[in-house]
C-alpha cells in the first residue's frame, strides 16, 4: 500500500493500475482510507502549491476509483469537483483498471455518471466505454446526449460514423428532446453542404437508417416547443433538407397555424410559407385561414402582417365568396400602429367590399373609425360618414410613481446582529445601504468596546484568508491597497493589519489624472482606511457621513445634530468622514440650518454653515458639470489651492474643473458600482458628466452594461442638466436591450419627477443620430418601449423636438427611410394618443414627396394628426403630472424603478 501512496504522491498515474490490481479487498479498503486522508490534505494546501496538486490529482483519481467497491461511491469519487476541476478523465487507463468488475456494477456506475450534470458531457468517452463493457442500456440524459454529439467525427467523417454507431437509434430521437440543442448541431455554415448534420440526417432517412416520419414529427414538435432562435434554426434547416411532401405538410396544418400565431419570428415565417402553399392549393379551409389571419395580424413583425394581407388578397381573388369571413378579419388591421399596414388593409377591404352583406358593411365601417387621420378621408369616401370615435375623456399621461427615497435604517445596535450583517457583507456582498449601516456599526461598537466586538468577529470571520497565519500573501500590504469593503475595518478590529500599513494607506489619494473609477473608488477606500486606522488610534463615537436616505443623501439637520454630539464628547471629526458628509448635503439651500450650525462654534460646524449658504470654498469639479465657464490660470490655481487646504487628499479632484480622462481608464465599461451615486448624491449632473463615456460606449462601440447609472442618477438630487440628458440619449441608442431599458427607466423617472427637459433630450438625440453615434433603429425600439408604458405625451415632447433636426436637409444619412420611418411611426402614435398639435419643420416637405415608402406614409400620418388637432392645445405635462402618476407601466419598465 505504501508503494501505491508513493506513486500517487509522485503523480505516476500510469503506474497506479498495476499497483491496485494485486490488492485484496481488505488491502483496497485500507488504501482507500489513506487516499481519502491524502485528498483532505490536498484541499488544505495553499494556492501556490497548485502545480504539485495538479500533478497528484490524476493519480489520486485513478487510485480511488480502483479501490472503491460500491458503485455509488465510485461514481461520486470520479465526479468529485476537487479531483477534477474541469479536466477530462484518463478514460483508457480507468477502463482497463475496472474492466474486471461485474457488468451490473459497471452499468450502474455508467448511469450514475451519466446523471451528473457537471461532468457527464466531459466524461462521455469513459461512460460509453463502461456501457460497452457492461452491455447495458444506453443512458439518455441530456448531458450524455450532448457528449455523444460532440464525440462524433465532424465534416466528412460524420455520415459513416453515424451509419456504424450502434447508439444511433437511441440518440437521434433524444436530439429533439434535450433542453438545449447540442453545440455541434448548430455549428454549420451552409446547411445544404453534404457533411453537415441536417444533410446527414436527411441522407440517413433516405437510406432507411433513421425513420423519416420520426425526423419530421420530432422537428415539428420541437419548433412548437420554442426556444432560442439559433437552436430552432437547425430544425428549420432539417425540414428544408427533408423537403416535406404536400401530404406531410397537410398532416401538420394545425401545427403550422400554431407556429405562425405564436412562434418566434423565423419559425412563424416558415410556417406562414407552408400555410400559404396549403391555402393557395385549396387544402386550408377558409375558416382556418380566417383564424390564422386574426392571429398573424396582431404580431409585431410587419413583414408577416403584410404577407398575410397579401395571402388573403390572393385567396379572395380566387374565391370571392370568402369575403364574408376574411374581410372582418382584415379590418382588424385598421388599428395597426403602422400606417402602411392600415393602408394595405383598407385597400383590400375596398377591393372586395361589394361581396359582403349590408350588416358586414356596417361592421367594417365601424372598424374604419380606428384608422389614422391620414386614411380616414379615403374610408369616408367608401363608407360615408364614419362613426365618431368614443370619447374617452381628456388625455391622461401615465407615468411611474415619483420615487420617494427611503430612510436609511439605523446601524445595528445589537452586537450579534452587527456581527451577522458584517459577516454576510464580507462573504456575500451587499447594497450601499448595507455597507453604510455595517461601517457605522463597526465604528460605534469599536468606540464602546472593541474587545467585545473583536470576540464576536473572530469566529464569524475565521474563514477569511487574512485570519490565517503563514499565507503567502502579505496581508498588511494587500489590505493597505485593497480594503475589500468593510473587510479592512474588521481586520483592524481583530488587529490583523498593522496601524503602520493603515497610516500609509490614509496618506494616498487618487492622482490628478486618474479615471473615474480611481477617483470615486478612492473616496470610498479612503473612508474605509481612515475608519480602520482611527479605531485603533483615536476611536470615533460614530461616523458623520452615514446617510439618512438610501440614495446616499444626508439631511443637514441630522449632520448639525451629529456635530453637536461630537462637541459634547470633545471628539474631533475625521477629515475624510467630514468631507464625505459635506458632499452628501445639498449646497446653498438651507440658511436656517446654516445658522444652527454656525451657533455650534466649531471649525467643522462653521464650514458646514458656509456650505449650506453657498459661501464655502469654490469647487470647480461641482460647478456646472460638463458645461463650465472658462477661467484664468490664476483663478484655477487659487481654487485648487483652496481645495487642497480644505479637503483631504482623496478629494483633491474637487479643485479640478475637468472630468476624469476616459482615455486613461483601463476598466471594463460594464463594471457596476452601486455605491458611486452615494459619493455625490446631491450633484448628479457632475456624476453624469464623469460617467457619460460609459453610456457613449454602449451606443458607439456596442459595449454592454455602461448605462447602469442612469436610473440611480434619475432618482438622485441636484440639477438634471445636459450631461444627464445626453447620457439618456446615448442609452436610448445603446446596442443591448438591457441598456436601452435602463435609459427608458431613467427617462420615465425624470418625467415623473418633473426633471425631464424634452426639448433638450430631443435636440441631443438629433445631434447624436446625425453624427452617426446613435443608430435610429435602436432609438426607435427604445422610444416605442417608453410609449408602450402610456407616457405618450412625454415621448412626443422628446420626438417632437428631435424631428426637425432629423428631417433637416443635409443631415439625413444615406438610406434613412425605413429606420427613420419607425421613429415617425412612434411619433405619430404618440401624437394621436395625447392630442399633440402644431408644426414640425421639414415634415410637410417630406410628406409631400409622394410615393409609398414607409417614411413618406408615416410623415403624412403625423402631419395629418398634427393638423387635425390644430384647434386643440398640446397637452400640459406639468399641469397634469400629479394626476397622472399611476403605476400602470409595462412590467419590463416598472420592475426597474
Amino acid at each position: 500500500m505504501s508503494e501505491l501512496l508513493d506513486a500517487v504522491r509522485a503523480g505516476r498515474a500510469r503506474a497506479v493500475p498495476g499497483l491496485v490490481e494485486p490488492l485484496t479487498a481488505a488491502d483496497r479498503k485500507e488504501a482507500l482510507g489513506a487516499l481519502k486522508a491524502l485528498r483532505e490534505e490536498l484541499r488544505d494546501w495553499p494556492w501556490d502549491r497548485w502545480r504539485e496538486r495538479d500533478r497528484m490529482r490524476e493519480a489520486l483519481l485513478v487510485a480511488g476509483a480502483g479501490c472503491h467497491t460500491g458503485a455509488a461511491a465510485t461514481a461520486v469519487w470520479i465526479g468529485a469537483r476537487d479531483l477534477r476541476e474541469g479536466l477530462p478523465l484518463p478514460h483508457e487507463l480507468m477502463l482497463g483498471l475496472l474492466a474486471d468488475r461485474e457488468p451490473g456494477w459497471l452499468g450502474e456506475v455508467a448511469h450514475r455518471l451519466a446523471g451528473r450534470v457537471s461532468t457527464a458531457r466531459l466524461d462521455y468517452p469513459f461512460i460509453a466505454g463502461l456501457v460497452r463493457l457492461a452491455g447495458c442500456p444506453v443512458p439518455v440524459t441530456d448531458e450524455y446526449v450532448h457528449g455523444w454529439a460532440e464525440a462524433v467525427p465532424s465534416a466528412g467523417g460524420l455520415l459513416p460514423a453515424l451509419r456504424a454507431d450502434p447508439q444511433l437509434p437511441v440518440m437521434v430521437p433524444r436530439l429533439f428532446e434535450t433542453a438545449e440543442l447540442p453545440d455541434p448541431l448548430a455549428r454549420y455554415g451552409d446547411a445544404t453542404a453534404p457533411h453537415h448534420w441536417p444533410s446527414v440526417l436527411a441522407a440517413l432517412a433516405e437510406e432507411g437508417v433513421v425513420e423519416r416520419r420520426l425526423l419530421v414529427d420530432a422537428s415539428v414538435a420541437r419548433l412548437l416547443r420554442g426556444g432560442r432562435p439559433g437552436a430552432l434554426d437547425f430544425f428549420l434547416r432539417l425540414l428544408g433538407r427533408l423537403a416535406l411532401t404536400p401530404r406531410e405538410e397537410r398532416d401538420h396544418a394545425a401545427d403550422w397555424i400554431a407556429m405562425a400565431s405564436d412562434g418566434v419570428s423565423t419559425v412563424a415565417g416558415h410556417a406562414q410559407g407552408v400555410l400559404t402553399r396549403l391555402a393557395l392549393s385549396g387544402a386550408l379551409p377558409t375558416r382556418s385561414l380566417a383564424g390564422l389571419s386574426g392571429a398573424v395580424l396582431f404580431r409585431p413583425e410587419k413583414k408577416l402582417v403584410r404577407a398575410q394581407l397579401v395571402l388573403m388578397g390572393k385567396v379572395l381573388r380566387a374565391d370571392g365568396g370568402a369575403a364574408g369571413e376574411l374581410l372582418p378579419v382584415a379590418a382588424e388591421a385598421f388599428g395597426h400602429e403602422d400606417a402602411g399596414v392600415q393602408e394595405r388593409a383598407l385597400k383590400l377591404v375596398v377591393r372586395h367590399l361589394p361581396a359582403v352583406t349590408d350588416d358586414q358593411r356596417s361592421e367594417l365601417a365601424m372598424a374604419a373609425a380606428r384608422l389614422s387621420p391620414v386614411h380616414r378621408a379615403r374610408a369616408a369616401e367608401v363608407f360615408g360618414e364614419l362613426p365618431a370615435e368614443p370619447d374617452s375623456g381628456p388625455y391622461e399621461e401615465v407615468l411611474p410613481p415619483v420615487p420617494r427615497p427611503a430612510p436609511l435604517a439605523p446601524s445595528p445596535s445589537d452586537l450579534a446582529e452587527l456581527v451577522e450583517r458584517a459577516s454576510a457583507l464580507i462573504t456575500s456582498g451587499g447594497t450601499m445601504p448595507d455597507f453604510e449601516r455595517v461601517l457605522d456599526g463597526l465604528v460605534r461598537h469599536a468606540y464602546r468596546d472593541r474587545e467585545a466586538l473583536a470576540g464576536g468577529l473572530r469566529d464569524a470571520l475565521a474563514a477569511c484568508w487574512w485570519m490565517r497565519d503563514g499565507t503567502p500573501r502579505d496581508r498588511h500590504a494587500w489590505l493597505s491597497r485593497n480594503p475589500g469593503g468593510v473587510e479592512v475595518v474588521a481586520a483592524s478590529v481583530l488587529e490583523r493589519v498593522s496601524t503602520k500599513a493603515l497610516w500609509k494607506a490614509t496618506t494616498r489619494g487618487a492622482g490628478t489624472e486618474s479615471c473615474v473609477h480611481a477617483t470615486l473608488n478612492g473616496v470610498i477606500d479612503a473612508r474605509l482606511w481612515e475608519a480602520a486606522y482611527l479605531l485603533r488610534t483615536r476611536p470615533l463615537p460614530f461616523l458623520l457621513a452615514t446617510p439618512t436616505r438610501e440614495t446616499g443623501a444626508l439631511d443637514p439637520d441630522v449632520l448639525v445634530e451629529r456635530l453637536g454630539e461630537y462637541r459634547r464628547l470633545c471628539a474631533t471629526p475625521a477629515p475624510v468622514d467630514f468631507a464625505q458628509a459635506l458632499l452628501r448635503v445639498r449646497r446653498g439651500e438651507d440658511p436656517e440650518t446654516a445658522r444652527a450650525a454656525a451657533a455650534l462654534g466649531t471649525p467643522e460646524a462653521g464650514r458646514l454653515a458656509a456650505w449650506l449658504t453657498g459661501d464655502g470654498t469654490p469647487l470647480p469639479a461641482l460647478d456646472g458639470g460638463a458645461a463650465r465657464e472658462p477661467s484664468t490660470l490664476a483663478a484655477r490655481l487659487g481654487q485648487s489651492l483652496a481645495v487642497r487646504r480644505g479637503f483631504p487628499r482623496a478629494f483633491r479632484w474637487l479643485g479640478l474643473p475637468d472630468v476624469p480622462d476616459p482615455s486613461r481608464c483601463h476598466h471594463w465599461t460594464g463594471d457596476r458600482h452601486g455605491d458611486w451615486p452615494a459619493v455625490l448624491p446631491e450633484d448628479r449632473e457632475t456624476l453624469a458628466a464623469w460617467l457619460l463615456p460609459q453610456a457613449a460606449a454602449c451606443a458607439r462601440d456596442d459595449e454592454r452594461g455602461g448605462c447602469w447609472w442612469l436610473p440611480p442618477l434619475a432618482e438622485s438630487g441636484g440639477v438634471a442638466g445636459r450631461s444627464l440628458h445626453r447620457g439618456v440619449a446615448y442609452g436610448l441608442g445603446a446596442r443591448h436591450p438591457e441598456d436601452r431599458l435602463a435609459a427608458v427607466d431613467a427617462l420615465l423617472v425624470l418625467a415623473a419627477r418633473g426633471d425631464l427637459d424634452g426639448g433638450l433630450l430631443g435636440r441631443e438625440l438629433a445631434a447624436l443620430v446625425n453624427a452617426n453615434q446613435v443608430k435610429v433603429n435602436r432609438l426607435a425600439d427604445a422610444v416605442r418601449t417608453a410609449a408602450a408604458t402610456g407616457a405618450h405625451a412625454t415621448v412626443w415632447s422628446v420626438l417632437g423636438a428631435a424631428l426637425p433636426g432629423l428631417l433637416a436637409t443635409g443631415t439625413a444619412r444615406p438610406g434613412p427611410g425605413p429606420v427613420l420611418g419607425e421613429i415617425l411611426a412612434v411619433a405619430a402614435e404618440c401624437a394621436e394618443r395625447c392630442g399633440a398639435a402644431g408644426e414640425t419643420a421639414g415634415l410637410a416637405e417630406l410628406a409631400g414627396r409622394g410615393g409609398s415608402s414607409r417614411l413618406v406614409a408615416e410623415a403624412a400620418r403625423l402631419l395629418a394628426t398634427l393638423r387635425s388637432r390644430g384647434e386643440h392645445s398640446a397637452p400640459n405635462l406639468a399641469k397634469d403630472r400629479p394626476k397622472a402618476n399611476r403605476s400602470t407601466l409595462n412590467p419590463s419598465v416598472t420592475n426597474r424603478s
